[in-house]
């Protein structure tokens, strides 16, 4: 069994910034996701999407704030469980027992709940035959753009993912953006550059109409889609896009005896504990009266919380607050010289 101070689960922008926080305080953790990488959905849902709200980052993507994020932990040498998913959580006299899905048992005083909005998948075509083109020719997010150059994409969807990536895919594939209504969800700017590719010809805009069927053997070739009267048009396709929205799912998290809100997880705001001692909430997994749910929220969120885990790790030391820029602690415990 391992035995750590804190085992985080989720390792999205929040979980990562837990570590950090704990390991200023000289605290080590464990960080335990089910997805293959870190970076939670800003990975998985939007690498190369710009994010805007970071402070003092004027824009950067998804994957450069979770690279970011892994360079600023890199001192504390954290390991990671990756493809691993809790499945049981217990009490032990002050600790708390964790079982993964691979057999991984770890012991800790701690536990911080930053999985985003649990475990996520895509809403997934429902036409027949379609899985034996995803990840080929049919695609639920774009993880890189190099991919998707130079070929005819069918983008779905009628929010504001489907609008961005048509508009940054068009800028080197032909694209026909399809809604099954008339009117798209997006902010108004992103609508009006739309309408302007669709009037200068660089995009199609095929309303209202849903996919019917897909055509091809080992690749799409073409798709066919059909609108409310039943009128059907072909669209040659070598790629599919589809953004129709995630399926959420709590996952073991539910049975724990947490008090949950609708989907999400009730917390002390003084400092992000559960209704059981020692387990806290942070991310958009947690609620509580006036939750944002941005980033940097989650960031003061592990902050706050990084103090209780540090009280209940280290039970006959007092805590002291101290500044990055003052304390020699600190800047030994980060490599600084």
């Amino acid at each position: 069994m391992n035995k750590t101070d804190v085992i985080i689960i989720g390792a999205g922008p929040v979980g990562l910034f837990a570590v950090h926080q704990l390991g200023i305080k000289g605290l080590k953790a464990v960080v335990i996701d089910n997805l293959d990488k870190a970076g939670g959905q800003c990975i998985e849902l939007y690498p190369d999407k710009p994010i805007y709200d970071i402070p003092a980052i004027p824009e950067c993507t998804g994957k450069e704030l979770t690279n970011r994020l892994l360079e600023q932990i890199k001192p504390f040498k954290t390991k990671f469980y990756l493809n691993e998913r809790v499945e049981e959580v217990k009490s032990k006299d002050d600790n708390w027992i964790v079982k993964t899905s691979n057999k991984n048992e770890f012991i800790a005083p701690n536990i911080i709940i930053a999985g985003g909005v649990g475990s996520f998948e895509p809403r997934k075509l429902s036409t027949q035959n379609t899985e034996k083109f995803e990840g080929k020719s049919i695609f639920y997010s774009v993880k890189s753009k190099e991919e998707f150059k130079n070929k005819n994409i069918c983008v779905f969807g009628g929010g504001d993912s489907a609008l961005d990536w048509t508009l940054e895919l068009s800028k080197y594939s032909k694209i026909t953006l399809i809604h099954r209504r008339d009117n798209f969800r997006g902010a108004p700017h992103t609508l009006n550059e739309i309408k302007k590719l669709q009037k200068d010809g660089k995009i199609s805009i095929k309303t209202p109409f849903q996919l019917d069927r897909i055509e091809g053997d080992k690749k799409i070739t073409a798709i066919i889609i059909k609108d409310d009267n039943g009128k059907k048009e072909k669209i040659p396709a070598d790629i599919v896009l589809s953004f129709f929205g995630l399926v959420m799912k709590l996952g073991p998290i539910a049975e724990w005896g947490l008090n949950m809100d609708k989907k999400t997880i009730t917390v002390n705001p003084n400092n992000f504990e559960t209704n059981k001692k020692g387990i806290f909430a942070a991310g958009d997994i947690c609620s509580y009266p006036g939750k944002l749910k941005l980033i940097l929220s989650g960031f003061h969120e592990v902050a706050l919380a990084s103090v209780e885990c540090f009280k209940r790790a280290r039970p006959n030391e007092k805590y002291r607050f101290e500044f990055t820029t003052s304390s020699k602690t600190i800047q030994d415990r980060l490599g600084k010289k």
